[in-house]
C-alpha cells in the first residue's frame, strides 16, 4: 500500500459552510484518516492550500488546523502544476469567474451551488468543463444524508408500490438581528449580493427529486419577502429585497407530485429542519436528516372523519423508524470521498457541473413563475 498525494486548492473557507462542512469536517477528516482508500489499496491522501482575501482570516485557521500552506494570491495558487484540485465554497456571483480560471488553469473543479445566478452562465460553464475534459463536481449534499439514503433504500427496494406524491418542509426562524444576531449573513437577503431562498434551495430540491422521485418537468413557485427589513452583522438596519420563502410545487416524470415550502421565516414544530414526506400505494415514509420513519399499508390505521371527540387514534405510535444498518457518514465527507476517487482512478461520478445548471434552470423558472404567476415546463439542457 502505497500514499499517494493530491494537491488541492481550497477557495471560500472562512464562511461558515466552507470551513465546518467542508475544510473540517470533510478535507481535514480525510486527512487525520490517513487518506481515501483507492481500489488498488493505495491511500489518497489531500495537501491542502487554503486561499482567501483576508489573510489574518485565513493565517489563523492554517495554524489552528495544523495546515502547513495558505495564501491570499489565487492566481499563484492556480499556477503551481502540483496542485491539481481547485474548490470554492465562496459567495455565488464570485463563483462562476473562479470556476472558470481554474478549468483555464487545467484543474478539476468542485465547488458549492448554485454554481451561478445566471442560467446562461451556468450553461456555458459546464459546457467548458466538459469540453476541457477536466473532472468537475458540484456539491449535491443532501443525497448523502442517513435519512435521505434510507428513503433511497426504501425507493430501490420496491417499498412504496407507486410513488404518488413528495411534501417537503424546509426552514427555521431566522432572526431578524435586532435583538438577537442573526444565524445566517445578511447578504442571503439581498438580491444584489446573491441572495435569495429560490435560488438558494431550488438548487438543491432539483437534484434530491431529479435522483430520488423522478425528473423534474414543472414547476410552479411563490416566492415571498416576509420580512422586508432586518439588522445586519455591523448593526446597521438594511433592506431586505429578496425572497425569504418560496412555496413551490413540482410536476416530475411519471406523474408524482412534489410540493416544497422553504422558509427562514418559519418556527419548527416537526421532526427536524428539513423533512420529505413520501406517499406511494404500498406505504408511505417521513425522512429527516438523520433519521427516517415508515408506514406499509397492512399498518396504516384507518381514521373517521369525527371532529366532535377527541382524536381517538395516536397517528404517530403506527409508524416504525427505519433501523441505522450502516455507519452514518457525514455526507460532505461521503460525497468527497467519491469526487477524489473520481480524480485519482475515474470512479463513477453523476454531480458534474450539468448538473449543478440544472439546479441553477429550476431556480431561475422558479423566479419566472412567480413573477409571472403561473406554471412553466422544465426543458431539457442541451450540455
Amino acid at each position: 500500500m502505497a500514499e499517494r498525494r493530491i494537491g488541492l486548492i481550497m477557495h471560500g473557507v472562512t464562511g461558515r459552510m466552507g470551513y465546518n462542512q467542508h475544510l473540517v469536517r470533510s478535507i481535514l477528516a480525510i486527512r487525520d484518516q490517513g487518506g481515501v482508500a483507492l481500489s488498488n489499496g493505495d491511500r489518497l491522501v489531500p495537501d491542502i492550500i487554503i486561499v482567501g482575501r483576508d489573510g489574518e482570516k485565513i493565517s489563523r485557521i492554517a495554524q489552528r488546523h495544523n495546515i502547513a500552506r495558505w495564501s491570499t494570491d489565487l492566481d499563484a495558487a492556480l499556477a503551481n502544476p502540483d496542485d491539481t484540485l481547485f474548490f470554492d465554497a465562496g459567495t455565488t456571483l464570485m463563483r462562476a469567474g473562479l470556476i472558470e480560471k481554474a478549468i483555464d488553469a487545467g484543474k478539476a473543479v468542485y465547488c458549492e451551488k448554485p454554481i451561478s445566478d445566471d442560467l446562461d452562465i451556468a450553461v456555458a460553464l459546464a459546457r467548458k468543463a466538459k469540453a476541457s475534459g477536466v473532472k468537475h463536481g458540484v456539491v449535491q449534499d443532501k443525497l448523502f444524508l442517513p435519512g435521505l439514503l434510507k428513503l433511497k433504500m426504501l425507493r430501490d427496494s420496491g417499498f412504496f408500490g407507486k410513488i404518488l406524491s413528495v411534501r417537503g418542509e424546509f426552514g427555521y426562524w431566522v432572526f431578524e438581528g435586532d435583538w438577537q444576531p442573526a444565524q445566517r449573513p445578511s447578504w442571503n437577503y439581498r438580491k444584489a449580493d446573491g441572495g435569495g431562498i429560490i435560488l438558494d434551495m431550488l438548487c438543491h430540491w432539483r437534484y434530491v427529486l431529479d435522483n430520488l422521485f423522478g425528473e423534474v418537468k414543472a414547476v410552479s413557485c411563490l416566492g415571498a419577502t416576509h420580512i422586508p427589513e432586518r439588522v445586519d452583522e455591523k448593526g446597521q438596519r438594511y433592506k431586505a429585497d429578496t425572497d425569504d420563502a418560496a412555496y413551490a410545487t413540482f410536476e416530475l416524470e411519471g406523474g408524482v407530485i412534489a410540493q416544497i415550502n422553504s422558509s427562514w421565516t418559519t418556527r419548527v414544530r416537526r421532526d427536524d429542519l428539513v423533512t420529505f414526506h413520501v406517499d406511494g400505494t404500498h406505504g408511505s415514509a417521513v425522512a429527516g436528516l438523520q433519521k427516517c420513519w415508515s408506514q406499509h399499508r397492512v399498518n396504516t390505521p384507518k381514521p373517521v372523519w369525527n371532529p366532535d371527540i377527541p382524536q381517538p387514534i395516536d397517528f404517530f405510535a403506527s409508524w416504525e423508524e427505519v433501523p441505522n444498518n450502516w455507519p452514518a457518514e457525514n455526507g460532505f465527507k461521503a460525497q468527497w470521498e467519491m469526487f477524489l476517487r473520481h480524480v485519482a482512478e475515474d470512479a463513477p461520478w453523476e454531480y458534474g457541473l450539468d448538473a449543478g445548471a440544472k439546479g441553477v434552470q429550476l431556480a431561475a423558472l422558479g423566479l419566472q413563475s412567480w413573477a409571472e404567476r403561473r406554471w412553466l415546463d422544465v426543458p431539457a439542457l442541451d450540455i
